[in-house]
């Protein structure tokens, strides 16, 4: 009979920190973008890098793009 003097408290302790930390997660705008990264990932684009000057065209589209 005594551990379940201890056991409630420490279930309802861990289900009320358990309720706040989503709360927490929803009001800081955890949830707001949910399908983003799912559709992310299907996209075929190559990530573009300008840090070394390219215009992100491949070698073969430069040349195209000259004539």
């Amino acid at each position: 009979m005594n551990s379940v003097g201890v056991l409630i408290p420490i279930a309802l302790v861990l289900g009320l920190s358990g309720l706040a930390a989503f709360f927490w997660a929803v009001r800081s705008g955890q949830y707001d973008d949910i399908d983003g990264a799912a559709l992310r990932i299907l996209n075929d684009d190559a990530p573009h890098d300008d840090r070394n000057g390219s215009d992100g065209l491949a070698d073969g589209e430069k040349a195209r793009s000259r004539e």
